[in-house]
Formats: structure tokens, sequence, C-alpha cells
């Protein structure tokens, strides 16, 4: 899995944009805190249902030259 289990303490991430060197995400549902990082080429779509994120589907693919 790209979803990570990250624990988040009194509102404190333990991610800072100006650490990583790759854009990523932060997604919080159901008292639970997941982290991925964006593919380089492709999209991310976070699916939720009645308010509450069901699934995140990534879709890669590679420039061809």
């Amino acid at each position: 899995m790209r979803l990570k289990d990250i624990l988040v303490q009194e509102d404190h991430l333990p991610y800072s944009a100006k650490e990583e060197d790759k854009p990523f995400v932060i997604v919080y549902s159901n008292g639970k805190t997941k982290m991925s990082y964006l593919p380089d080429h492709g999209e991310t779509k976070i699916i939720t249902h009645q308010g509450q994120v069901k699934r995140v589907c990534f879709d890669e693919g590679e420039e061809f030259k």
C-alpha cells in the first residue's frame, strides 16, 4: 500500500512542506490519518461517500518520447 499511517498529536503534523522535496497528500477520515507521496506523472483521486473517505486511487503514466 502507498498510504502510510501517521500519528497526529495535538493538531501537529509530523511532516513539513519545507522538509519534503516531493509533493505529498495527507488524508484524514474516521479518526485515521494517512500520508502518501504523489506520482511524478499521473493523477490521484480521493473517493468519498457520505462524508467519509472510501478509497484513494492512483493512475500513473510515463512520458514516451
